[in-house]
């Protein structure tokens, strides 16, 4: 693709009116400086956006100063029409202008070398005239135009502002970088094809490969999902003792060092997300895997996963039996395990909330050895929970545009009611209590019935430890629109 047919866009308009934002959310890049200072772009900024076969130009510029002078100084040099966009470009390599007006010789720069104009206005603030000073210097360039309507705070004064735009513009859209969604991002793109045909070849690849990215983004979300639950489900902590007084000393620091790892493994997945989003300025709650209801609370695994009825139907269609999928034990761990003379030594564990011993069974140590065994997990429910918090920051992930600075809270995708009643699971067994839980089960809904089984087969594999063959594409079908 030759550097000439790309097209290049200048963001431009008063200052603190949301043209970084714009340029953030259209680069998908949120390494771009935002502030709510007035001044806080000083000088133009080119970003260069590939897509794979063809790509764009945005130019991030300072906001106008003094238009009504600058605007003087261009009648001043221009006679007639055919003569303004010359005096446009007189002005900027004009060493007086330089220095009297930088932040508009900045600001123009980009239009006498053929960038295109996004006029961007805050649509939350009444119309006035002395915009109209800026508008028409924009005008005197002769460069395609389209004005953006940034409602930054509310909408109050969208209408009049369009009855504006539109004498010096043929293109207004209402564009809200902070929260555009992925088709009203592409469609400024396929406006501007039209309004510059030199760029439509260009910008329809563009636009083709940014769905395909898209699609990419699922895909390697779905590889990292399977790479997550594999070691979750497969992972186990032990350690071999003297004493039987060892053993069971050791009780609560092996729980620990188990749960710490899990939630390690798990935020470590979820930050692979974010630099696979391109996210890098955006935190995820630190606190949110440590709060319940967490990834280890499993009083609360009914409002993140399925319910019991949900399970019950899993089982009948994947042939597990029902009793193992209702079954409250949340853990496939042996505790303090002996093999003197043969007897099997128990001892009840605190684990993740469960109240009595589960799945003890004798390990082949040497006579007088004891060994504390923690993990893997075998409970049914457990693969689901996971997923239901994984696609929750997928779809937080997904639609979150590169201008949004703000965080992202895990612990969020449970509703504030099972929070405030404390819900236990045999409560909330036959409800749908979380945002996660039924982001899950409307994915689940939409695939077809062996997509459906496979995904409840590999997850019942999982919880068995048992391999899952093409397990990221088993998954794919979960991070599909």
């Amino acid at each position: 693709m030759l550097n000439h047919l790309r097209a290049s866009f200048a963001v431009v308009g008063h200052p603190n009116k949301g043209k970084s934002s714009i340029v953030s959310t259209l680069a998908r890049d949120d390494s771009i400086l935002i502030s709510q200072q007035s001044g806080t772009t000083t000088q133009s900024t080119r970003y260069k956006i590939d897509t794979g076969h063809a790509g764009f130009e945005l130019v991030d510029t300072p906001g106008f100063q003094r238009p009504r002078k600058v605007l003087h100084w261009l009648q001043l040099h221009a006679q007639s029409a055919d003569q303004r966009a010359l005096a446009v470009e007189k002005f900027v390599n004009d060493l007086d202008c330089q220095k009297k007006y930088p932040d508009e010789v900045e600001l123009l720069t980009p239009l006498t070398k053929g960038s295109a104009i996004l006029y961007v206005v805050d649509g939350s603030r009444p119309y006035g005239v002395e915009y109209e000073a800026e508008m028409e210097i924009l005008r005197w360039t002769g460069q395609p135009s389209m004005a953006l309507i940034n409602p930054i705070e509310n909408d109050s004064f969208i209408d009049s502002w369009k009855n504006a735009l539109e004498q010096f513009f043929k293109i207004v859209r209402v564009f809200n970088p902070m929260h555009a969604d992925f088709d009203k991002q592409l469609s400024l793109l396929e406006a501007f094809s039209h309004l510059q045909p030199k760029w439509k070849n260009n910008l329809d690849q563009v636009i083709i490969d940014l769905k395909d990215q898209q699609h990419q983004l699922a895909d390697q979300s779905a590889t990292i999902l399977a790479q997550l639950l594999t070691e979750l489900c497969s992972y186990q902590c032990q350690q071999k003792v003297l004493t039987e007084a060892q053993a069971k000393a050791l009780e609560p620091i092996l729980s620990k060092r188990y749960n710490q790892w899990m939630c390690k493994k798990e935020s470590q997945s979820h930050q692979q997300m974010l630099d696979l989003f391109s996210h890098q300025r955006c935190e995820l709650n630190a606190s949110s895997l440590a709060l319940p209801p967490d990834l280890f609370d499993s009083e609360q695994w009914y409002a993140w996963g399925l319910n019991k009825k949900q399970l019950a139907s899993v089982s009948a269609m994947t042939g597990a039996a029902a009793g193992a999928a209702l079954d409250f034990a949340v853990a496939g761990h042996s505790f303090m395990l002996g093999a003197i003379g043969g007897g099997a030594l128990g001892f009840t564990s605190a684990w993740l909330g469960a109240n009595k011993i589960t799945n003890v069974s004798v390990k082949g140590l040497p006579l007088g050895g004891y060994q504390a065994l923690q993990g893997p997990i075998k409970n049914r429910n457990f693969p689901y929970v996971v997923i239901a918090r994984f696609l929750y920051l997928f779809e937080q992930l997904q639609s979150k545009n590169h201008a949004d600075r703000s965080g992202i809270d895990i612990s969020e995708a449970i509703s504030t009611e099972t929070i405030r009643s404390g819900a236990i699971a045999s409560e909330i067994a036959n409800t749908e209590t979380s945002v996660a839980s039924n982001i899950l089960q409307n994915k689940l809904d939409e695939l077809s019935k062996s997509q459906l089984k496979a995904i409840h087969n590999a997850c019942n594999q999982l919880v068995s430890q048992k391999a899952v063959d093409d397990l990221s594409q088993v998954l794919s079908g979960l991070f599909l629109e």
